[in-house]
């Protein structure tokens, strides 16, 4: 996207005060309530703690999500960037520790060739990682009895990139009208055979236990963004015990879930879930995001035919299989950053493969609050993270306190903000107020550096990555 791009909607920068901020949000017909006075201390909605069923404790309600760096070795092992990375993750204050980044169960099933994988010939870097959290939030916190970490697992399906940064490998549940044509598959590119999806199934059980030895007090199976798990949710076409009816899409979490559970006993479980979807979007007129499918679009699950609204009735009965399952921890997220990342990740200025947004991104921000506070009114007994925050910037601990005070979500989840300001959580639980100098602005060069096959940081705020090489690529690919 061109640098020389003036934003349609207005900055959150620019909504100083909080008569401006909430009359930005009544003439846009935003429909997100936010708190001017904070409390804090041990009185804070942040501080407030919660007690897992199994007995482990969550020292407050703030959460770092996954997020990959595409900076590990090329068989699966963390390289300084990603320590240093994990680092900040520990130094944050957050209690909640969601994964870290997502770690491939298989090579193949890679999104990338340099993301993190866990097997036997890695299980080490992990035990070490694992140790580095502990003792990097020891020595920042005094105490981690408090502290949960997870280790997000993955198959990056219909995205795998595998082995090479500019090829893409796909493998598919169904073939899709739409997002095959997007990428260049055609309509007989072979669907993965239900043979090769129970192997994938032990190697998520294999991955599980071996974070359990490593330390990890829980795992995520994820089903968000596009990905395997999610594409098991849409799968409606497909012949087979993993296509078709609600039972058979859902059976592959199931059964990685009471693997997990035999073998692995004591292992909490979480999953990360993309609880509506729309239909992919492309640019349109002056690059705006518009719908790449006309209705009826029959693919997004958690959403209505329409493609551009959210209809969660199947998200609800995916609820009562974690419940019966017995699972606590659930984290939401919507959509996709592949196809339609503005109802993902609202920001203001998109990735170089996007499209500039629709809709005033707080649109988005409100959409993912507004849904993530029914599955909690529906869901009372999940420990529910919700997010979309960053995009919220100077006002996100005023919306976070509001969200935790209400009952909308059990902890606010930090995505790329942490990246450029891995120390917010703990400055807002001090309750001193925010550096904004150091607050992420969405300018997506985290998105578009990876997408152009470079490792992904904050380029524009870090001072490490401001210094890299990378970053004069990347102003080029952004016409400044």
């Amino acid at each position: 996207m061109s640098g020389k791009y003036k934003p349609q909607y207005p900055r959150v920068a620019q909504l100083k005060t909080a008569e401006i901020f909430r009359q930005h949000l009544d003439q846009e017909g935003i429909g997100m309530e936010f708190d001017e006075i904070l409390e804090s201390g041990e009185k804070s909605p942040f501080a407030k703690p919660h007690i897992l069923r199994s007995g482990r404790k969550i020292g407050n309600a703030l959460c770092i999500l996954p997020m990959e760096g595409w900076d590990g070795t090329e068989d699966g092992r963390p390289s300084e960037l990603t320590r240093r990375r994990w680092k900040n993750f520990a130094l944050s204050g957050a209690k909640l520790l969601w994964g870290c980044e997502a770690v491939a169960v298989r090579p193949e099933g890679r999104a990338n060739p340099n993301q993190l994988m866990l097997n036997p010939d890695t299980f080490s870097e992990f035990v070490d990682l694992f140790q580095m959290l502990q003792e990097t939030h020891l020595e920042y916190f005094g105490d981690t009895s408090d502290l949960l970490i997870g280790l997000q697992l993955t198959h990056s399906g219909r995205f795998c990139k595998p082995f090479d940064k500019k090829k893409m490998e796909p493998r598919i549940l169904y073939p899709h009208p739409v997002l095959n044509q997007k990428f260049g598959l055609s309509d007989d590119y072979p669907v993965m055979s239900d043979e090769e999806i129970d192997s994938i199934i032990a190697d998520y059980i294999k991955a599980a236990v071996l974070a359990q030895q490593a330390g990890f007090h829980f795992v995520d199976i994820k089903h968000c963004h596009g990905y395997l798990g999610h594409e098991f949710l849409s799968a409606y076409d497909r012949e087979g015990k993993y296509g078709g009816s609600f039972e058979n899409r859902t059976r592959f979490l199931r059964e990685i879930v009471r693997g997990i559970q035999r073998e692995a006993p004591g292992l909490e479980i979480g999953v990360r879930m993309s609880i509506f979807d729309w239909a992919p979007f492309q640019k349109g007129p002056e690059e705006t995001g518009i719908p790449a499918a006309k209705a009826p679009y029959l693919y997004a699950f958690g959403g209505e035919e329409s493609g551009i609204q959210a209809k969660m009735s199947e998200s609800f009965q995916f609820l009562e299989v974690l419940k019966e399952l017995g699972i606590e921890l659930f984290c939401t997220t919507a959509g996709s950053p592949y196809y339609n990342p503005h109802i993902q990740r609202p920001a203001l200025f998109p990735p170089s493969d996007g499209y500039l947004p629709p809709e005033d991104p707080l649109h988005g921000v409100a959409r993912q609050i507004q849904a993530t506070a029914e599955i909690k009114q529906a869901y009372p007994e999940f420990y529910v993270i919700g997010s979309a925050y960053s995009y919220l910037q100077e006002w996100l601990p005023n919306v976070g306190h509001h969200v935790l005070r209400s009952g909308k979500a059990d902890s606010i989840g930090f995505g790329r903000m942490v990246l450029s300001y891995p120390d917010m959580p703990a400055d807002i639980l001090k309750g001193e107020g925010l550096k904004r100098a150091k607050i992420c602005r969405t300018f997506s060069d985290c998105t578009t550096a990876p997408r152009n096959g470079m490792i992904s940081g904050c380029f524009p705020l870090d001072p490490l990555y401001k210094n890299m090489p990378e970053y004069d690529q990347l102003k080029i690919l952004k016409g400044e």
